[in-house]
């Protein structure tokens, strides 16, 4: 199998606990909180950290990475951009900058966001985000845009600061619905899926491995999913448990509904995982639904013992997937369980993106 980039998660949407649907002072997003996590994904090798951006939650995820950058020496940065929210020159000229911060170590992960207080119905949301990784495409390697779509219309020379550093910087992107789908397919470089059972795992790769060809296109394929490893399964699984332990469900409805992306398709599958798993939330050998009580999106861990998570991993490698997005609770802690336990014995490294 070819390496995998294996990225851990920089709280910064208010998304850290000890105890899910408990809210801690000393976890609530901060800089120096969410710094402290990235450090220490840094010191343990992690290859990327993704920077996650939600508008009503936590802190910036730009200006965070921003402050970040003149502290990481060798990872990469997945930068979370509500593209919805930016004006495309600009955010290329952003990016640029950051990248140029990094030296070149940049990577985003573009989510289709309406603006703050509008609300665009799917295709035209999809396809303006399809214009706008267009659009950055083209000006972050350094070109001249000469654009015409539905939403934007350009002829612009791309900012100075482009063209210094002229890098096409990869485009993660995800989302499960046919219009998510396509547009996933149309532009970005790594399709980002979330937890699901390894045959539906399997059927969404072989999809949307046919629709990139569709468009003379190839994809990359990405995972992102909680972890909770401990050296014996019992110990992992007592450790989930203890994760729900002082949940309250309405306490978990309200933070599931909170979120901007609570109606969404992926969101309405982790639902069904949830519904079908056993009683004690395995929906198949190892991955635990519980999680998802307490949060809206990735809603599912991997739990085990350090043989199991790797073998869980590696089935997921074997039917294509290259990058994985891991967290756990807290994060910080989590981070050096996984590091210690599991990510020497992967062959992993920075994803390569032609």
């Amino acid at each position: 199998m070819t390496p995998c980039e294996v990225s851990w998660f920089s709280a910064l949407c208010d998304d850290d606990y000890e105890f899910l649907g408990q809210p801690d002072p000393r976890l609530q997003s901060s800089f120096e909180h969410c710094r402290n996590i990235a450090l220490t994904a840094e010191a343990a090798g992690y290859d990327n950290l993704l920077l996650p951006s939600g508008y009503g939650l936590g802190i910036d995820s730009t200006a965070f990475a921003a402050a970040l950058a003149p502290m990481l020496r060798r990872m990469r940065m997945l930068l979370a951009v509500r593209c919805g929210e930016m004006w495309p020159p600009q955010l290329a000229r952003q990016l640029a900058t950051l990248d140029q911060m990094m030296g070149g170590r940049l990577t985003v992960n573009i989510i289709s966001s309406d603006m703050p207080g509008e609300r665009l119905d799917s295709r035209p949301r999809y396809q303006r985000t399809v214009e706008i990784m267009q659009i950055l495409n083209r000006l972050l390697s350094g070109e001249a845009l000469d654009f015409e779509g539905e939403f934007y219309r350009f002829q612009l020379e791309p900012p100075r600061i482009a063209k210094t550093t002229a890098r096409r910087i990869p485009l993660y992107f995800g989302g499960l619905s046919d219009d998510a789908r396509e547009a996933a397919a149309r532009a970005c470089d790594v399709y980002l899926m979330w937890p699901d059972t390894l045959p539906a795992v399997k059927e969404i790769i072989r999809d949307m491995t046919a629709r990139a060809a569709r468009h003379g296109r190839t994809l990359k394929f990405g995972y992102r999913v909680h972890v909770v490893v401990r050296e014996t399964e019992s110990a992992a699984r007592e450790a989930a448990s203890r994760l729900l332990s002082r949940l309250d469900d309405g306490a978990g409805d309200a933070i599931r509904n909170q979120s901007l992306d609570a109606a969404s398709q992926g969101v309405r599958r982790q639902a069904e995982l949830r519904a079908t798993s056993s009683d004690d939330g395995y929906v198949e050998d190892n991955l635990w639904t519980g999680i998802g009580r307490a949060r809206s999106g990735c809603g599912a861990a991997i739990v085990g013992d350090p043989d199991q998570v790797l073998a869980k991993l590696n089935a997921y490698r074997a039917l294509g997937m290259e990058a994985f997005i891991l967290s756990g609770y807290p994060h910080a802690a989590e981070a050096d369980l996984f590091a210690r336990h599991v990510l020497p014995r992967l062959d992993h490294g920075p994803l390569a993106i032609g």
